[in-house]
């Protein structure tokens, strides 16, 4: 292959490299959500609202994140991010929620974060963690609506919600959630590592017992072992101390 197509080749494939960079970074760098671990139906979990900077003369400086009405959650707590301001709103529920035996008659229907000493400067992110449960049992999915507010005064609605095809221009974050666990509960986790632990404590004090015993009872064999030994020596040293003197005598004799 001469050089002229070598560089052709290059060229061609720089090119190509290019055009899927710049049809994929817009598609890519839009406001996300992922759960820490996995969000399980009907239990809870810790989300993370990534918001990226797409803007290269202009900084991001508020976040709105709106909460699914067709599954309204119970609990919503938000993480203190250093540098921003949160607001919580809540509304009032068509139908109440039953957790834990009690009433729910309100939910949170929207998160906002703005920025108070800080912001995301072009070229970064920033996430936004927040508490969630109890997550629904009937859906595989949840759709968070979200507006990302730019210091130039431009808002982009991250609203469009998946159809099934083609990613839309403006997508809103959508968590997928996974199959249901047997314990629902946030508080049944802990509770199951101490379990665990209790477990393992069991397990090990079993253990030491064992080899308390295996110890124990190598050691005797270790003891049984060494009479043993120490008996036929005596024996045979004995045997050797009555020959000698028999061997003796017959000496004398002659």
């Amino acid at each position: 292959m001469s050089a002229t197509n070598v560089s052709r080749i290059a060229i061609a494939a720089g090119v190509a490299a290019s055009t899927v960079l710049l049809l994929a970074g817009p598609a890519a760098a839009h406001v996300s959500v992922q759960p820490q671990g996995e969000a399980a139906k009907g239990g809870y979990a810790t989300l993370n609202f990534k918001v990226p900077n797409e803007r290269d003369q202009a900084s991001t400086v508020k976040l709105e994140v709106n909460f699914p009405a067709d599954h309204p959650l119970s609990s919503v707590t938000p993480e203190a991010v250093p540098g921003w301001k949160i607001a919580i709103t809540k509304g009032k529920l068509d139908k109440p929620l039953e957790v834990h035996g009690r009433k729910i008659t309100e939910a949170v229907t929207k998160v906002t974060w703005t920025a108070d000493g800080s912001k995301i400067a072009p070229g970064y992110f920033q996430q936004f963690p927040v508490s969630v449960g109890q997550l629904p049992e009937d859906a595989d999915q949840l759709v968070f609506k979200a507006i990302q507010t730019y210091d130039n005064k431009e808002v982009v609605r991250w609203i469009e919600e998946p159809t099934g095809g083609e990613e839309p221009d403006s997508p809103a974050p959508v968590l997928k959630l996974t199959a249901a666990t047997e314990d629902h509960h946030g508080g049944g986790a802990a509770k199951g590592d101490d379990d665990h632990q209790a477990d393992d404590k069991a397990a090990s004090a079993e253990g030491d017992k064992g080899d308390k015993k295996e110890t124990h009872a190598a050691s005797s064999s270790s003891s049984d072992t060494t009479a043993r030994t120490l008996g036929i020596i005596g024996i045979l040293i004995g045997i050797a101390g009555v020959a000698f003197g028999v061997l003796a005598g017959r000496r004398r004799t002659a």
